[in-house]
């Protein structure tokens, strides 16, 4: 058995930019002196928005990720689906870090494309690892 070591880079990378996202919620928090919940701080909710997608979203991926490096799929495909995942994630969270990408604002209109980008590049991750493996498998 192959060890997956892109998906363990990826996950290593991912994890260290989720702590990130985590600390500046706490931060925030600590600032604003809100304990539990939002505040109805527009600025804390984007943050704690950005923090809980990168989790909705990478965990499953770096198992598939795993699976993936494990069995069937080409190490170099792996690593470009993974590299694409992570800039995406990267995109996103930047994006959702400003009024503009988060809720459309007029100005700043790319941080609206960092979001779409950051967003189809999770899907096209999902869907190209989830492609190459059932290929690869049937």
């Amino acid at each position: 058995m192959t060890i997956p070591i892109i998906a363990a880079v990826a996950g290593a990378v991912l994890i260290i930019l989720q702590a990130l996202l985590m600390i500046l919620v706490g931060i925030h928090r600590i600032r604003n002196r809100i304990n539990l919940g939002t505040g109805d701080d527009p600025a804390l909710e984007r943050k704690i928005r950005r923090h809980g997608n990168l989790a909705e979203n990478a965990a499953l991926f770096i198992v598939v990720l795993a699976l993936a490096e494990m069995t069937v799929v080409p190490n170099d495909i792996v690593a470009i689906i993974a590299l694409i995942f992570i800039a995406g994630r990267i995109l996103h969270a930047i994006a959702l870090s400003t009024v503009a990408g988060s809720h459309g604002a007029e100005k700043g209109k790319i941080f609206q494309a960092f979001r779409a980008i950051g967003a189809f590049a999770t899907f096209g991750s999902f869907i190209a690892l989830g492609g190459y493996l059932l290929a690869g498998i049937f």
